[in-house]
């Protein structure tokens, strides 16, 4: 998410997705900004979970006394479902919006329902950011700056050292990184961990974001730079399926879908040994399983690299008050600010030019065995190689995501499942 963020569907998602609170309305419709030097203002901010932003807003009312900023949470999927209809009616929306990355081309595609960030000096910002990131923020036109990046979900893998030594396995990091270089390798140690796992641990939590992980890095995903849904005619997407599938199969999965309260049991429970994690999972783990502080740690994904979730913010054309929602979008996103979230919640900066700073590099979570998250995340955020997203990305992923799970109810058979997917993503348009 940051944020606790990421993601597309139950299993698909991404770690704020849990946060689940009204979505109301913002300040109103029009367009004007504010009339008068000091006019008080309350700003709307719409996110899906936490994104650490609390104290950032107390800094910016320092130099904004003026302001009033309500933050507002709903869960991962109602917030994009909500801002979509909202800019739909053209009202409703908050000052300013969350978007997360599966769903940025959707509102990427109508720059008219967006303030252009560029007219209030977001333009200069384009040197500050990863290419690829601020690509994903400008409108389809190709002028209009319709976001600017929080974080970026470089990926790695979250395992409980314990359970990894009670199933005789290495715990120590580097050793664990090297016994996965591939997912096929990854499911032979899931394979060797459950035939000494102990009482009620399972290999994984579910295959969603398995799933996601898998066909994250390959080179085109579900949707082709032309956006046309390729999930039948691409064999990266079937690839990715086969191996989920193999893992629901081995027995390895727990069941549990991301996002939901019996993941967070989970979490508290040890119900898993290992869970896919972008560097906003690891605020979402600390949270949840607080009574298992350097029992958890962190080694390199199956694969190699990769990405899963990141966010943008936005604002609406129908709020009141363009200029301080902008001032405030350009705050929150500045490269002191992105590191300061890293710092308190995990949530990976945008910034390459932060990355070598020392206190990026050097840092490290006591709670995950003291594991160097700094140096972690800023490698797999260099190795990860972006990949095209369209328009209906999230409503494709939750298609797939749909039917693995319809596989591991048992309530299809893998090639039933993947038939009906196939029908389904027909019908996304």
């Amino acid at each position: 998410m940051g944020r606790s963020r990421s993601r597309l569907l139950v299993p698909l998602v991404s770690a704020a997705m849990l946060m689940v609170a009204a979505c109301g309305g913002g300040s109103g419709s029009g367009g004007q900004d504010s009339a008068a030097s000091g006019e008080k203002i309350k700003l709307t901010v719409g996110l899906f979970g936490d994104f650490g932003f609390g104290p950032l807003y107390e800094e910016f009312k320092k130099t904004h006394p003026n302001i009033e900023i309500e933050e507002r949470q709903a869960a991962f999927a109602d917030h994009h479902t909500n801002l979509a209809a909202r800019l739909a009616t053209g009202a409703g929306a908050a000052d300013v919006e969350a978007i997360e990355v599966g769903y940025i081309s959707s509102f990427t595609a109508q720059p008219d329902k967006f303030v252009n960030l560029r007219d209030y000096g977001a333009g200069e910002r384009e040197k500050d950011y990863l290419d690829w990131k601020w690509k994903q923020g400008l409108g389809k036109d190709g002028s209009t700056i319709v976001g600017l990046g929080t974080d970026v979900g470089g990926l790695a893998m979250c395992y409980r050292r314990d359970l990894f030594e009670k199933a005789g396995l290495p715990s120590d990091r580097d050793e664990v990184s090297k016994l996965w270089p591939t997912w096929e390798k990854y499911i032979e140690v899931g394979k060797r961990f459950t035939e000494k796992a102990p009482d009620g641990a399972k290999f994984f939590d579910g295959p969603g974001e398995i799933f996601r992980a898998i066909i994250g890095q390959a080179p085109v995903g579900v949707y082709d730079e032309n956006d046309n849904i390729v999930v039948a005619t691409n064999p990266h997407v079937k690839q990715a399926w086969d191996l989920s599938v193999e893992m629901i199969q081995a027995g390895l999965s727990a069941k549990i879908g991301a996002f939901t309260p019996e993941w967070n049991t989970g979490f508290a429970k040890g119900s898993f040994a290992t869970v896919v994690c972008p560097a906003w999972m690891t605020a979402y783990i600390q949270d949840q399983a607080k009574n298992a502080a350097g029992k958890w740690d962190i080694a390199a994904i199956p694969g190699g690299a990769g990405n899963s979730g990141g966010s943008h913010l936005t604002v609406p054309k129908q709020g009141k008050h363009h200029k301080e929602a902008a001032e405030l979008v350009m705050f929150l996103t500045s490269p002191e600010n992105q590191a300061k979230v890293f710092k308190s919640t995990g949530n990976f900066p945008s910034i390459p030019a932060l990355y070598d700073q020392p206190d990026i590099q050097n840092f490290k979570k006591e709670f995950f065995n003291n594991a160097p998250v700094g140096k972690i995340f800023s490698d797999a955020a260099r190795n990860l190689k972006p990949q095209h997203l369209g328009p209906k990305e999230g409503d494709v992923r939750t298609a797939i995501g749909n039917g693995l799970t319809r596989v591991e109810q048992g309530k299809q058979t893998p090639d039933e499942a993947w038939q009906q997917v196939l029908k389904d993503v027909e019908k996304i348009k």
